[in-house]
């Protein structure tokens, strides 16, 4: 019978060699990441290379066994094995687990050493995106031992076991599929089928590596509601002894995906609203013990959703056991993201066989992605038949799921990327990165009308919060109070167009990305509803848990902003009561009803205030300050910015740095200036992509087609010059302090229009 060994202790850690020799270096346990600080920090300099993990085996140690297996269950982003000094295998993909049959060389004692490497490369995804690339051996590593006939560990990753439900009405038929390495004659299968309290269910003994079962009145798989789970069990039995045994739990449930209902769940109608989730934490990187996962299903849980895309890349098994346990419906895809990559597609193909061998028997599953904005710079034909070839391969391999795409914004509706998977989803920031929050549901409603048998949903929304506040919140200010109001604004747009097939807000929690220097903190995407500590739970949490959440509850909003200057200043509460009553210093000012879930209460800054808001027996507390001036502790100070809003010299009547691009081209010379910097733009990416054929800093391997079409133009002007100027940056288009003043001289020399009365 098989025995799985853990090894995770006890290695010993190289940093920056590949030469498996080398000894100058530091013990570590397992798992273990190099850029858990400085791929976090800020910078876009972390250390990508190869990095060496040696540990030494020894045999006497070892269960006995006529074979061995190194199990990875996750090396970021390539890597090689090698035992007694011997090269055994290579990797390419950093979120899958693979295993080495490492039989043949063992010894009394043995050197397993694997180099792994996370350098920039042309073939492996991903290679452009908003998150660090950690590297590392940042899951767990298992020494299998198992018989020289046993359940396959070289296809892939997989388990060695598929299970395919299908149901009809109150019965279930399953199918058990296996699959043995060195199948002896006479050798066959115990196929058992056992309930959640470990009944048997039904089973069978056959020389077939296929068995079917008919389970009358199916326990279904219903979601949060009730996320049943049986168990399938395989024994390969050769005479009377069972020499290796797997399983794997299932769950039994249907469901379709309808361009005008939405996401349907064993026939009933069962709304996909929930957020996305990246793995990493703070000063943790991607190198994840069990705790960690776990924390993050009950916080998940507590905000309400229903739903999961696990972005942008495989996670780790534990991770979808919790999601099959909790009821939770998972959008899982693989890393093809960003930049298209002719050299790459062979690695594409290679991480979804992965990612579906692997993840087959999740009940929580339901949909493939197979990209995730990748066609920003347009969709050649090499992407498109990229696309359709891990289509159609995802089809022929899962015939009982769907696939999908994450397009961004940019992405034209008459694209015929858009035509190639099930369903669609679009990433949109409407409402921060550019464009009006109102923009979100009219431009689903346009859809929904052009391809109204295309299922539609919104795959990433969000906006970025920081510990910085005001009273005034607007669009681009990182404040605690904008990204509330901003996810207000989506949660009644998007949660009303009952076509949406699924919403996930971007993102559950902040996570790294040490290219960013935005809102203050550098070196992470802070558009979390939790902060990547997992310590503090924004305000546009508990909106979602007011709309999502059965759990009664109340929330005072604004806990961290104390001082404030204005004399009646506005308290919002979120609950999902029916009636929420406010009180300042123990007298009420008042009982209101909100069917949006969202009470606002007018309140007197006056001195000190203690704020309790009751809703039942239920009640939370807050407390405000009335201050002369306003406490500079809350206004956004970028940490190595070029220029911050506030130094930006505005002269009354005329335009700014600070002024939308929206506004700056109601006026002729405005556009003219604005037509001049889309020339300056073009200019520098130009530059930067002749640097990259010359081999220096390569520009990040798109371009951006100019010509924007009228949405896109739309979106581009809620931008801020200032706003626009930073967020070229992701695109390696940077201006110097004196480029940025010299444009601000220009467009203070330009009159705004008079408005009209």
């Amino acid at each position: 019978m098989r025995t799985i060994i853990n090894l995770n202790e006890n290695w010993l850690f190289v940093k920056d060699t590949a030469d498996i020799a080398a000894r100058e270096g530091e013990r570590v346990n397992l798992p273990h990441t190099w850029n858990a600080t400085d791929g976090q920090d800020g910078g876009n300099d972390y250390f990508r290379g190869s990095c060496l993990y040696v540990k030494t085996l020894t045999k006497s140690e070892l269960p006995a066994a006529e074979r061995y297996y190194v199990e990875l269950r996750g090396a970021n982003s390539s890597a090689d094995v090698y035992v007694g000094g011997k090269k055994l295998a290579h990797h390419d993909g950093g979120y899958s687990t693979w295993r080495v049959d490492i039989t043949e060389h063992i010894t009394d004692t043995t050197e397993l050493a694997v180099v792994v490497d996370n350098s920039a490369n042309e073939t492996v995804y991903p290679q452009m995106a908003d998150f660090t690339f950690y590297g590392g051996l940042y899951r767990n590593v298992n020494l299998i031992a198992v018989a020289d006939t046993h359940f396959d560990l070289d296809y892939y990753g997989g388990p060695g076991i598929a299970v395919t439900p299908l149901v009809e009405g109150t019965k279930a038929s399953v199918e058990v599929e296996v699959f043995v390495t060195n199948l002896k004659e006479g050798d066959k299968i115990h196929y058992v089928i056992l309930d959640k309290e470990g009944n048997t269910v039904c089973e069978a003994t056959a020389s077939e590596l296929k068995a079917s079962f008919d389970i009358e009145n199916v326990h279904l798989w219903h979601g949060r509601r009730d996320p049943y789970l049986y168990t399938a069990k395989a024994e390969l039995v050769r005479g009377e002894e069972a020499i290796d045994c797997v399983s794997a739990r299932f769950g039994c449930r249907s469901f379709k995906i309808d361009p005008n209902n939405g996401f349907i769940l064993n026939g009933e109608e069962y709304p996909l609203r929930g957020v996305s989730r990246h793995q990493d934490r703070l000063g943790i990187g991607n190198a994840l013990l069990p705790e960690h996962h776990e924390e993050d299903i009950a916080l998940i849980m507590e905000v309400g959703a229903t739903t999961i895309r696990l972005a942008h890349y495989q996670h780790d098994q534990y991770f979808y056991d919790l999601c099959d346990e909790n009821g939770l419906v998972i959008w899982a895809e693989i890393p093809y993201i960003s930049r298209h990559m002719p050299t790459g597609r062979e690695n594409t193909i290679s991480q979804m066989k992965e990612l579906i061998v692997q993840n087959y028997n999740h009940p929580s599953i339901v949909v493939w992605g197979l990209s995730n904005e990748i066609s920003i710079a347009g969709s050649d034909e090499d992407l498109l038949e990229n696309h359709r070839i891990l289509n159609d391969m995802v089809h022929e391999m899962d015939k009982t799921r769907l696939t999908t795409i994450a397009a961004v914004s940019m992405c034209k509706m008459d694209d015929p990327y858009l035509l190639i998977p099930d369903v669609v989803s679009y990433n949109h920031y409407f409402g921060w990165y550019g464009g009006n929050t109102d923009m979100n549901g009219p431009w689903f409603d346009k859809f929904h009308a052009t391809h109204p048998t295309i299922p539609i949903g919104c795959s990433e929304y969000g906006c970025e919060a920081l510990n910085w506040h005001t009273s005034d919140p607007k669009q681009g200010d990182y404040t605690e109070e904008y990204q509330a109001y901003y996810h207000e604004e989506l949660i009644k747009q998007l949660f009303s167009r009952k076509y949406m097939w699924a919403t996930h807000v971007w993102n559950m929690f902040d996570f790294g990305a040490d290219a960013r220097a935005e809102g203050g903190e550098n070196g992470q995407n802070h558009k979390g509803l939790v902060t990547m500590d997992r310590k503090y739970k924004k305000d546009a949490f508990y909106a979602y848990k007011a709309w999502l959440s059965d759990e009664p509850f109340v929330h005072v909003c604004g806990k961290r902003y104390v001082d404030r200057v204005e004399d009646v200043t506005k308290v919002t509460v979120y609950s999902n009561q029916p009636e929420v009553e406010l009180f300042v210093n123990g007298k009420s000012i008042g009982k209101k009803t909100a069917a949006d879930h969202f009470f606002y209460f007018d309140v007197k800054n006056e001195g000190e205030s203690v704020i309790v808001a009751k809703a039942g027996e239920l009640s939370d507390e807050s407390r405000i300050r009335k201050v002369a001036e306003r406490n500079m502790d809350y206004v956004l100070r970028e940490v190595g910015a070029v220029l911050n809003w506030f130094d930006v010299t505005e002269i009354e009547g005329r335009y700014s740095l600070n002024d939308k691009i929206s506004d700056i081209m109601l006026s002729k010379r405005g556009k003219l200036w604005f037509i001049g910097l889309g020339l300056k733009l073009k200019k520098k990416m130009n530059a930067n992509k002749k640097a990259a054929k010359g081999g220096e800093k390569k520009s990040g391997g798109f371009d951006v087609d100019l010509k924007a079409d009228s949405g896109l133009m739309e979106m581009m002007g809620g931008f801020t010059v200032l706003r626009l100027s930073s967020m070229m940056g992701m695109m390696n288009i940077s201006f110097t302090k004196e480029e940025l003043l010299k444009m601000n001289k220009q467009l203070n020399r330009i009159k705004k229009p008079k408005k009209k009365a």
